[in-house]
């Protein structure tokens, strides 16, 4: 850690960059993904992903900011798609402001570049036949399904492990207050986010033979 504490910053951010525009974070993270799930005896890929966002707080200096007159936060919003273990398989960020029915599009247009073929589950703001339809055009099948009762979470099925995801990726400090300015970089940030949970976990997984 002190040999990585001596490179100049201006090569590290440089590295990062470059890494960020040849896909590397995220080839890296698909890749740790497909291990996992072959390693606790599920198919490379899933059959159906689970969708949410989550809003951040951003500074001024931010690539983008919006309000979210829901949660009265100014800044960008997250959304992901995970598998059943939480691990996204396509993330995109917009202004707080974008409706959910709206950001999450272009996670779909992601997954189906991936190959991904099947249901994506998420809760009672991805209702819309527009959505529908979008979803549909893409191969993939957009369901809503309630997570709540009498304005109270309610684990449903494996909905819940995407609210799971994003307790994990909150303790990483930098993507509690975002100050990137290029949207990129931050999606970057939260692959290697994720990257580092995965790599934890499968270290865990080699060592505690079979999985359970």
């Amino acid at each position: 850690m002190g040999q990585l504490c001596e490179i100049p910053f201006g090569t590290l951010y440089g590295l990062f960059a470059r890494w960020t525009r040849l896909g590397l974070w995220r080839r890296l993270l698909g890749r740790l993904r497909r291990r996992r799930r072959l390693a606790c005896g599920d198919a490379p890929e899933p059959s159906a992903v689970v969708i949410d966002s989550r809003s951040c707080r951003s500074a001024p200096s931010c690539f983008d900011r919006g309000v979210d007159g829901g949660k009265k936060i100014r800044g960008v919003k997250i959304h992901v798609a995970v598998d059943k273990y939480g691990i996204p398989l396509a993330i995109d960020v917009s202004p707080a402001n974008r409706h959910d029915t709206k950001g999450i599009v272009p996670v779909l247009r992601t997954l189906a570049a991936g190959g991904f073929n099947g249901a994506a589950l998420g809760d009672l703001g991805y209702q819309g036949e527009r959505l529908a339809e979008a979803g549909q055009a893409l191969g993939i099948s957009v369901k809503a399904i309630a997570r709540g009762r009498n304005g109270r979470f309610v684990p449903a099925g494996i909905c819940w492990v995407v609210e799971r995801s994003f307790a994990w990726f909150s303790r990483y400090r930098r993507l509690n207050i975002i100050f990137e300015r290029s949207k990129e970089h931050l999606i970057a940030f939260i692959a290697i986010a994720f990257i580092s949970i995965l790599s934890r976990r499968m270290r865990r997984l080699v060592i505690e033979q079979p999985c359970a």
